[in-house]
């Protein structure tokens, strides 16, 4: 399993009238997580864009079980679970900064060639990358 975690403080901006983090801001968090995972890894989603791969979200579910307030700062864990092929598995547990867990979530993301708009397979750099990352975090 390889988790990556990153910190996010909420903007007034992304807040309702109670001061509560707005529920369509979650899937923005959790896209920055996976963001900051793949650059811990040592790749981007720009290098990938170069290499004409494109990795659309095919599928995403979420779970709030508390509300993020205004200025609280938020630790996204991402996780992958397993090595990508076609299609790549996040999950995702948000927290608050006395570490109470606020929303859970996961998305799936295909490979799609740029140029010809069809599904690929994951490039090898990126599936290397990942296995090393498993076998060194430890796959359950």
């Amino acid at each position: 399993m390889y988790i990556s975690s990153t910190q996010i403080r909420v903007r007034y901006a992304e807040t309702d009238q109670m001061g509560y983090v707005y529920y369509g801001n979650y899937p923005t968090y959790y896209e920055v997580g996976r963001t900051e995972a793949l650059r811990q890894l040592g790749t981007t989603y720009q290098q990938l864009e170069s290499l004409g791969v494109a990795m659309p979200v095919a599928s995403m579910s979420l779970k709030y079980i508390k509300p993020a307030k205004y200025d609280d700062l938020l630790t996204i864990k991402t996780i992958v679970k397993e090595t990508p092929h076609m299609r790549m598995h996040f999950q995702y547990e948000v927290f608050n900064q006395e570490g109470v867990l606020l929303n859970i979530g996961e998305s799936v993301l295909a490979f799609i060639s740029i140029e010809k708009g069809k599904p690929i397979v994951c490039p090898d750099y990126l599936i290397e990358l990942f296995t090393k990352a498993l076998n060194e975090q430890g796959a359950d």
